[in-house]
């Protein structure tokens, strides 16, 4: 293998790798990318050209292997509104038993505070007395 085909594999390594010299970390593996990370000029891999023809081969199979960035990105965020759904569900379960809970201790209270009325001949008041009444009115129907 002559040299020049050295550095420009030796790139495409680095650019599998993720560890780019010359280029941003990240950039999509192309012939020009692999070209100037092997510090040569943008478009000096050319399908023309009969030495490149492996690396071509090289850089197109590299290129279907790999996830694109955006895939990845696409799979993080159906992950996290996953999570987010799965977090919510949680939320509103929650808030269904504290509003559970907050029924069955006002309706003990209202009964308490009806049968300490009864026992003591207290009053029971206005708000509690309209509670007993529709209770008894569903009780009796």
């Amino acid at each position: 293998m002559p040299d020049i085909l050295k550095d420009y594999f030796e790139a495409l390594e680095r650019l599998k790798k993720g560890r780019p010299e010359c280029v941003p970390k990240g950039t999509k593996i192309t012939n020009d990318s692999v070209s100037l990370e092997a510090g040569r000029k943008k478009g000096t891999i050319k399908r023309s050209r009969p030495i490149f023809k492996d690396l071509i081969e090289a850089i197109n199979a590299v290129e279907t292997e790999r996830p694109s960035p955006l895939d990845e990105r696409t799979q993080q965020l159906e992950t996290a509104k996953a999570e987010a759904a799965k977090y919510r569900v949680l939320w509103e379960e929650a808030l269904t038993r504290e509003v559970s809970l907050f029924k069955q201790l006002w309706d003990e209270r209202t009964e308490w505070a009806a049968e300490k009325a009864a026992l003591t001949g207290e009053k029971v008041s206005t708000t509690l007395r309209a509670k007993l009444k529709d209770r008894a009115i569903r009780k009796g129907s």
